[in-house]
């Protein structure tokens, strides 16, 4: 079938409204009719090359929409249901059978290889294969081809163009607050990078009932939606050193979590001296392949600190997504708030708005 999509189909390029055509669907595949797909830095690191999901490419990991065709081996989602798309996954793998599926062994297989593990692509125009199952989904398009490990079942009363963003960047950092680290009541959690991911740890912070969680960032307009969010202290390291400015706020104590999203090698390495003992450093931002940081080792060790890389809020996304919809509809996660619409041939404003700290989460409207 003909379907619309945005391609990725040089490095550093605007994307590109085109007529593809869809294939067969395969049997562990649901059809998707896209309603709505958030904007997400990962879409933008691929179009530019730093991570190598082949071109050209529909990209888009955050899809939400209704199910129009199942596969006949597709036991999770019906025609008509509603759903929400996620990372994907193999299902098979020591770490997927264990119920990391974040880390699952086949991840740039399955989330980055353009391909389906036969080699073919759902996409192609009348010159081309264009890789598709962009994170099992490729929600770029008006319909796709998603691997049931991408599913995840949705209540009809959802809507779609709202919780679309929690496929990704806002699971991410709630799940790297919730999921990973799990903070102590009345503990102190800093956020570097008040983006979407960081806005999901930082909303996750004030669920956990952390008593300081800081917001830190150059644009004082994100410091202060951080506060509307429940940020009790912000930084904006233009104007202050990170260490001193969180030692200040948290009475010489400092940070006994710290969750970074920006991967800026300078930023870590400023974030351990901001560290309270035995405090913990949890990155989330993507680097490009290669990036390196550097932390003091000697004085540290008495500090008993922890480092650890996190990916998608180690999340199992059929669980932890559904627990985020509740959160929302209570007020305790309001996401909403970061979310911004476009029509699909705004798609490249989108993304300029996000890279310039416009709109917090652009969403496609389809």
């Amino acid at each position: 079938m003909q379907v619309t999509a945005a391609v990725a189909r040089t490095q550093g390029a605007p994307l590109t409204i085109e007529q593809l055509e869809l294939d067969d669907l395969r049997p562990t595949e649901a059809r998707v009719r896209m309603v709505a797909s958030g904007v997400c830095h990962t879409d933008a690191i691929v179009r530019d090359g730093i991570y190598p999901t082949p071109l050209p490419a529909v990209l888009g990991h955050e899809g939400a929409g209704v199910v129009e065709a199942v596969g006949d081996e597709v036991t999770t989602v019906a025609v008509g249901d509603h759903v929400l798309l996620a990372a994907a996954y193999c299902g098979k793998c020591a770490r997927c059978r264990s119920g990391q599926m974040a880390y699952c062994e086949n991840l740039f297989a399955a989330d980055f290889g353009g391909r389906r593990s036969d080699g073919t692509t759902a996409f192609s125009s009348a010159e081309e294969p264009v890789s598709s199952h962009f994170f099992g989904q490729s929600s770029f398009a008006s319909h796709a081809n998603v691997v049931e490990e991408s599913l995840v079942k949705l209540d009809p009363d959802v809507p779609l163009d709202i919780v679309a963003p929690l496929g990704c960047g806002l699971q991410t950092g709630a799940g790297t607050v919730l999921n990973e680290l799990q903070p102590r009541l009345g503990s102190t959690l800093v956020v570097l990078g008040t983006g979407a991911v960081g806005c999901g740890a930082l909303m996750a912070g004030v669920v956990a009932g952390c008593s300081h969680v800081i917001a830190v960032d150059v644009h004082d307009s994100r410091l202060q939606l951080a506060t509307e969010l429940g940020a009790t202290g912000t930084i904006n390291t233009r104007n202050a050193s990170l260490a001193e400015a969180v030692m200040e706020l948290t009475g010489g104590k400092g940070a006994d979590y710290i969750v970074d999203t920006t991967a800026r090698p300078e930023l870590l390495t400023q974030a351990v001296d901001a560290l309270a003992l035995r405090g913990t450093l949890a990155v989330v931002g993507a680097a490009a392949p290669g990036t390196e940081a550097t932390f003091e080792i000697g004085a540290s060790l008495v500090k008993g600190w922890t480092f650890k890389m996190v990916i998608q809020g180690s999340s199992v996304p059929q669980v932890f997504i559904p627990k985020l919809i509740a959160l929302w509809k209570q007020g305790r996660f309001p996401f909403d708030k970061l979310v911004k619409h476009y029509a699909l041939d705004q798609i490249n404003e989108g993304f300029a708005d996000s890279k310039s700290g416009v709109t917090v989460k652009p969403v496609v409207r389809h």
